[in-house]
């Protein structure tokens, strides 16, 4: 037997942290172990008897912090803790840079003022670089926070060497730019633009990707929230309002119309239609009856209804939602950063090659000052200052450009599934289709306009309160007044318009008057409203969810992008693929539970498609976890919002086009960074372990790469809607 723990873990800065930890526990005898960056928890499958101390004493030893889960116990905010940190050190950074890169604002003194601040800037706000640092030394690794200690901190520390024992310290002094390097005095020169520059722009990354992990975990809370947070506790005939949480299995519950059903449950008295789409993704309500079951978390619409209670808590379909999503993204692999898959061989190899270069130029007779010039120059050149800017710099262009297109892209990993999607997977209701009723068709009988028809059944049908009947009294400006209204429980209505009995319902309901009804035209999906007097039958309305006006131009733009849509729907089979044939789309599966949403996105998973799912449901928050990209509509329920990696803000399902190409294009701008800065690294370590580079020439060629960055990631903001016509490649 085996027994699953959870652990939150402390200390982590990059995803190869989480691999680290996750080795570690994986060495234990019989443990296997997931640790996910982004919800910094590690889920561990145990033999039966093992200690959670014993696993947190193994990640302890690894060099973090490990807890239990304390479920009541709120997670620290990091982002919040970081916000401060970014703001001061970009407030300190700012005239550090213009003093040093600007001769006329060089006051005397100058470079001792830029040696407190810089001295905040590296050594307390840039604290968390270091500590990381030091952390992996212990365990002999090394990540992108060695790069920022090493590039940092020999910066700052040859700027302090030359202000003590060289000229740099003279009042005075002015610092500008020679590119003769006969000329250059190692000494007479200090570098704290690079190391507060190199700071601020990484303190700001771990500021938007913390933003990012902080929101992972917000699917969860949202669930909670879609659920009834008290209900109505039927005992002895008397109610009284209790909290949902005190609910137990057996008790009989009222729900009232407009009121939300607290638990799984059984009705046991009353009719009404409830309308679960955002549990089921079933489109038109559900009318039920004595004996129906009912989801918690739907809403009941109409009549007074008595349920009782069958699954609360832990055991309700929404705690098993819940639990998917969790599962899923636990589960999800994350993607390693490029800078920190390279680094892990590009720090050692510079720091032998500065070590080598120090060694060289003082057996070769070139003297201390030199030698250590061109080892400086170096480590350096080697700074992460592009590498740093790579990421942010094009993700911030590009989601803010997002956010202009009404696409917010939550963070790098994001951009990173996005360019590998091969399948995009929709759900229908709220998706593809509207999620509102609404007349899709009105065929009166012989005899009969169309105006005629919608009148009286308008008429009649305004004394109702169901979503059908509402659907066809907005099809009409002004019903006419009806008397001795009659609600017919399942089965319709019936009323007085204009001294004529009319009766508007289902075709049983006709059948049961003793109407017969013709061989109605076409084959039409929808919910059927036939309406008839009490001497014939006078028209059929339909009712259906209606497919947006953009969503079959989106699955043509997809499959122009060579991506295959599917359609994946709660609902029934019939009303599945018209709407699939309406918008362009052939492969469908229907009548699928939220469970079965999951499956689905695992099965195209283990096909080797990279799986797109768009969705806006409660019921498709699990799948939206699970699928590689998951995108939620703006107007979705906040479930599937908190699930999703990209969030569309339009209702133009072009917008989800846009976010595909979007990332698409952000990511590749990111690459270009970062094949920028390596090749500039590879390029230059070379000419400055040869002594061709002064630190200085090497700090400004550092700038030089960062502009470059910045530069290529700007080049975002020309990104255009596909609505527009235009595209940013």
């Amino acid at each position: 037997m085996t027994n699953q723990i959870q652990l939150d873990i402390q200390g982590m800065t990059c995803a190869s942290c989480a691999a680290r930890i996750e080795k570690k526990l994986n060495k234990v005898d019989g443990i296997i172990a997931t640790v996910n960056y982004s919800t910094e928890r590690a889920t561990v499958e145990a033999p039966d008897g093992v200690d959670p101390a014993m696993l947190i004493e193994v990640v302890e030893k690894t060099g973090y912090g490990a807890t239990v889960p304390q479920p009541e116990a709120p997670k620290a905010d990091e982002a919040a803790e970081l916000k401060p940190r970014v703001l001061w050190s970009f407030a300190l950074s700012i005239p550090v840079v213009l003093v040093s890169m600007i001769p006329a604002l060089q006051f005397p003194g100058w470079q001792w003022a830029a040696l407190v601040l810089s001295t905040v800037v590296v050594l307390w706000l840039g604290r968390s670089f270091h500590r990381a640092t030091w952390t992996n030394l212990r365990h002999g690794a090394t990540t992108m926070d060695t790069l920022v200690t090493l590039g940092t901190l020999t910066a700052y520390g040859w700027s302090v060497y030359a202000m003590v024992f060289g000229h740099a310290g003279m009042i005075g002094m002015k610092h500008e730019f020679e590119f003769n390097l006969g000329s250059q005095d190692a000494l007479g020169f200090i570098y704290f633009e690079a190391a507060v520059t190199i700071i601020s722009f990484l303190l700001l990354g771990r500021y938007i990707e913390a933003r990012a992990k902080t929101e992972s975990g917000a699917a969860l809370r949202a669930l909670l929230e879609v659920g009834a947070k008290q209900a109505t506790l039927l005992v002895d005939g008397d109610e009284r309002r209790v909290d949902a949480k005190q609910l137990r299995a057996g008790d009989l519950i009222v729900v009232r119309p407009g009121e939300k059903v607290a638990a799984d449950g059984e009705v046991v008295e009353g009719r009404s239609a409830v309308d679960a789409s955002v549990m089921t993704g079933e489109s038109l309500p559900v009318e039920v009856e004595p004996g129906s079951d009912v989801v918690g978390g739907s809403v009941n619409t109409t009549g007074r209804l008595v349920v009782r209670a069958t699954a609360v808590g832990e055991a309700s379909q929404l705690a098993r939602i819940a639990h998917m999503v969790e599962e899923a993204q636990t589960g999800k692999a994350e993607v390693q950063r490029l800078a920190d898959k390279v680094s892990g061989v590009f720090v050692p190899v510079v720091l032998v090659i500065a070590a080598v270069t120090l060694v060289v130029h003082l057996v070769v007779g070139n003297g201390t000052t030199a030698a250590l010039s061109a080892a400086i120059s170096v480590l350096i050149i080697a700074c992460p200052c592009a590498l740093g800017l790579a990421t942010p710099s094009a993700l911030m262009v590009g989601t803010g450009r997002g956010a202009q297109l009404g696409t917010v892209i939550r963070g790098p990993q994001v951009l990173e599934r996005a360019r590998r999607v091969q399948t995009v997977v929709f759900d229908k209701t709220g998706t593809l289709t509207t999620g509102q009723m609404a007349v899709a068709a009105v065929q009166p009988a012989d005899g009969v306009s169309e105006a005629e028809l919608l009148a009286v059944a308008a008429a009649v049908e305004a004394a109702s309160e169901h979503p059908i009947a509402q659907a066809v009294v907005a099809e009409v400006e002004r019903p006419a007044p009806v008397v001795d209204f009659q609600n017919v429980p399942g089965r319709g209505v019936k009323g007085v318009v204009h001294g004529r009995t009319i009766y508007a319902g289902s075709p049983a309901f006709m059948a049961e008057l003793g109407h017969s009804a013709p061989q109605w035209a076409g084959d039409l999906v929808g919910s059927v409203v036939e309406v008839a007097t009490e001497e014939r039958l006078l028209g059929r309305i339909i009712v259906a969810d209606t497919v947006k006006d953009t969503a079959a131009a989106a699955i043509a733009q997809f499959k122009s992008l060579g991506i295959t849509p599917v359609l994946l729907s709660g609902d029934n089979e019939k009303t599945a693929r018209a709407v699939a044939a309406e918008v362009g789309i052939d492969d469908v599966r229907a009548g699928v539970t939220p469970q079965g949403k999951v499956e689905v996105i695992k099965e195209l998973q283990a096909a080797g498609r990279q799986v797109a799912m768009v969705g806006d449901g409660v019921n498709d928050a699990a799948a939206i976890a699970q699928a590689d990209l998951g995108i939620a509509m703006g107007t979705g329920t906040d479930a599937a919002i908190a699930a999703g990696d990209i969030t569309l803000m339009r209702h133009d399902l072009a917008a989800a086009v846009d976010a595909v190409r979007l990332s698409r294009a952000t990511l590749s701008t990111i690459k270009q960074n970062l094949v920028w800065a390596f090749a500039y690294n590879t390029a230059a370590i070379p000419l400055a372990a040869l002594g061709m580079l002064t630190p200085m020439i090497a700090g400004a060629a550092m700038a030089f790469s960062s502009v470059f960055v910045v530069l290529n990631s700007l080049r975002l903001r020309g990104f255009r809607s596909i609505n527009h016509g235009k595209s940013a490649g």
